[in-house]
């Protein structure tokens, strides 16, 4: 059983705090790609993050500033998605795809070291096609997105099987440790089945045993944690307790690259806690 607390460490960050300090990368299109960084005073690591789907970097400031006040450096692209991005209507479907693909490669190789690579939803997706998931690629990408710097991953709410982008298989090919995360109110798009939550967790369960994959579940948790992250407008009942069980577990996991120690959790009442 988990809610995972971890004891974060209180450090002063550079920039603003809803927007950051904003970079302007070239990708290999010769696109522009924006990224908004927080840097702590003392950095004891990195996370290169990927938000979902039509959002943006600040619409997960709660997860953002728990990060960087534990000494992590946060550096999040404004994907082509984004409602908030100038050229989005030009990147539609896997454009759109082809274009996220570009910015992490950007992202990656202007950071230039290890990192630990986060997303929520479509962004949980690119994160774990950073470790190794092997995805469908859009025309004009010739191969994946896998990056040797990534060092473990976490995916808040990644999609399951979701061809054109990904299917079962592809989960299997996750090379590096993974936290995958979701909650049993995360029901998918559409459907009326009250367990189609459970596809969520097609990235943990996929392949072979390793010892270093993990599964959250939190109690009463939906998409976007009653509004909390993604989308402000999708308000549901209070889940903040919940949302700080999942930083806590994201801290926790990403504590282990730092200490080359296995991850470790401790239980409360918010959720379930599961490893293969």
């Amino acid at each position: 059983m988990a809610a995972l607390p971890f004891a974060g460490r209180a450090a002063a960050y550079a920039g603003d705090a809803a927007s950051g300090e904003w970079t302007t990368l070239t990708g290999s299109t010769g696109r522009d790609i924006r990224v908004a960084s927080w840097t702590p005073a003392e950095t004891r690591g990195t996370i290169l993050f990927s938000h979902g789907f039509a959002s943006a970097p600040r619409h997960y400031m709660r997860m953002i500033d728990r990060w960087v006040a534990d000494g992590w450096a946060v550096h999040a692209p404004l994907h082509v998605d984004s409602t908030e991005h100038p050229d989005t209507a030009q990147f539609q479907g896997m454009a759109g795809w082809a274009a996220r693909i570009e910015d992490m490669r950007a992202l990656s190789d202007w950071h230039g070291s290890d990192h630990v690579a986060m997303g929520h939803s479509f962004g949980g997706l690119t994160a774990l096609a950073m470790g190794g998931a092997t995805t469908f690629l859009p025309d004009g990408v010739e191969r994946q997105l896998f990056d040797p710097r990534t060092r473990a991953v976490v995916a808040f709410s990644p999609p399951g099987p979701l061809p054109p982008l990904i299917d079962k298989a592809g989960y299997a090919t996750i090379r590096v440790p993974a936290l995958i995360q979701t909650g049993d109110r995360d029901v998918l798009p559409g459907s009326d089945d009250p367990q189609s939550w459970r596809a969520h967790l097609s990235a943990f369960w996929a392949g072979q045993p390793s010892g270093d994959r993990f599964g959250l579940v939190l109690d009463g948790v939906d998409h976007y944690f009653g509004g909390l992250i993604c989308d402000p407008d999708k308000v549901g009942p209070n889940q903040t307790a919940q949302l700080e069980s999942a930083i806590n577990a994201s801290l926790a996991f990403a504590e282990q690259l730092l200490t080359a120690k296995p991850a470790q959790f401790s239980a409360s009442s918010t959720g379930r806690f599961y490893r293969r």
